[in-house]
């Protein structure tokens, strides 16, 4: 990537995250930036998201009402910590993270921080889970000053278990690897498979009481959303 790119993306990326607006606003920043930068990369991916999108990618997940499936994966620390763990004290927000190396996972994930607290005073915990290795979970939380859980769904396990692991083709795959974004050393494994970065608001009851699931990475649940869901789901 050309330094002069990266330095405008780069530019995106802290305008997007300082943004005083929705999360939605803050992402579409971002992306248009991208696209006018390396357009044949936002184009190859609205491709994968038009595919996704043909076979109602995520459709299957959990719906609101049912139970939230059980996890248990590990932190940075490598200690296991189930879905049952987190819903002792309150309701929990789980929302689904590509990597460390996703601008709009970071984005998303300094939005979240915003949060944290207002959810914390709700009696709710968020917990961000990513399938990438705990070296680099550590260092998303890091780039993102966050308090909040993140865990390590290794080679997306329980994201397959809930339909919402995809497959990056090989037009997408081609341009990372060119920006220097190689997903086998982020997720240790040689499957180029991410999750759809869904989020769910689960109730103490271990039910699902919101969702947002979008194949699109370049949207993510409102959060307003998410803090009034809790407000509902204590």
């Amino acid at each position: 990537m050309a330094e002069d790119t990266a330095s405008a993306l780069a530019q995106a990326f802290k305008a997007a995250i300082g943004l005083d607006a929705p999360i939605a606003a803050r992402l579409a920043s971002y992306a248009a930036v991208q696209r006018q930068h390396v357009t044949p990369y936002a184009e190859a991916i609205d491709r994968l998201v038009a595919r996704l999108k043909a076979v109602s990618a995520g459709d299957q997940s959990p719906p609101i009402g049912e139970p939230m499936p059980a996890f248990l994966l590990p932190n940075e620390q490598g200690r296991l910590i189930s879905l049952s763990d987190v819903l002792c004290n309150g309701p929990v927000v789980v929302t689904f993270h590509r990597g460390h190396w996703c601008p709009f996972c970071g984005i998303n994930a300094h939005g979240l921080v915003q949060i944290h607290e207002k959810a914390r005073q709700r009696g709710a915990q968020i917990v961000v889970i990513s399938p990438e290795r705990g070296h680099y979970t550590t260092l998303q939380r890091q780039q993102a000053g966050a308090k909040y859980l993140m865990l390590s769904d290794i080679e997306n396990a329980y994201a397959l278990s809930l339909n919402l692991a995809v497959w990056i083709d090989d037009d997408v795959r081609t341009h990372l690897l060119g920006f220097g974004r190689d997903l086998e050393v982020y997720l240790g494994s040689e499957g180029w498979l991410l999750p759809i970065p869904a989020t769910f608001v689960v109730g103490t009851n271990g039910k699902i009481a919101a969702r947002f699931v979008d194949p699109d990475h370049r949207h993510r649940m409102d959060l307003d959303a998410i803090l009034a869901a809790l407000d509902g789901a204590r």
